[in-house]
């Protein structure tokens, strides 16, 4: 399996890429991981983007698609899942140039879709556990004293970047940034499908599998 997963913050991503990954025995590759990973390990690319991120820079296209090239070319010749990446066309261009150069084209691309509501409030309403790493949402898994974690009685956190304003931005960005990518996959042979996020997990992956599976043959 060589699959695209898109959709906006809090669309499940993550997580439906993590079971996509198990099951076909793929890499999932999440590029903000690739870099923090690359970071850690002081590897040369990693050094690399060190530089820009401690100027306070975006990281070029150009570092990261060699990132996502190192890891299919040496990790990924089985499969893979990329969680969020592309985010513009300038990246999938680039994308489509190694895959062509590995020999390794696209299954398809699968666009999580999520209404804005919803996506608000799972965001916003994330409140972390500090200490165990817990996490709960005052909207749909609330803890059972508000405000403290039912594991180890820590404070709850809510990251700055979680605000309802913030999300609101960020799912407006990623809008204007999305919508000419799914076009620019539509306009390719590369089968584009859309499932509905809002389900449950394991609903979510079931439709995943199936309207995969239907293009494939389409």
């Amino acid at each position: 399996m060589r699959v695209i997963l898109l959709g906006a913050p809090g669309a499940g991503k993550g997580t439906q890429g993590a079971l996509l990954a198990k099951r076909h025995d793929a890499e999932r590759i999440a590029t903000g991981e690739l870099l923090r990973d690359a970071v850690r390990s002081d590897s040369p690319l990693g050094r690399k983007a060190k530089s820009y991120m401690d100027a306070g820079e975006l990281v070029p296209d150009d570092l990261i698609l060699e990132m996502v090239r190192e890891v299919i070319a040496e990790e990924a010749r089985d499969g893979f899942v990329l969680d969020g990446f592309p985010r513009t066309v300038d990246q999938a261009d680039g994308l489509r140039a190694i895959l062509n150069g590995l020999g390794m084209p696209l299954d398809g691309v699968v666009v999580l879709k999520v209404d804005d509501e919803v996506l608000i409030k799972r965001l916003s309403g994330r409140r972390p556990c500090p200490e165990c790493k817990a996490v709960y949402n005052i909207y749909f898994d609330p803890p059972e004293q508000a405000g403290i974690c039912d594991r180890c009685g820590a404070e709850l956190q809510q990251r700055s970047d979680d605000d309802p304003e913030t999300v609101k931005h960020r799912i407006q960005v990623y809008a204007r940034q999305t919508r000419p990518l799914v076009e620019y996959y539509q306009a390719s042979d590369t089968p584009v499908v859309f499932v509905d996020g809002a389900q449950p997990v394991d609903a979510v992956q079931s439709d995943i599998e199936d309207q995969l599976a239907g293009a494939v043959r389409a």
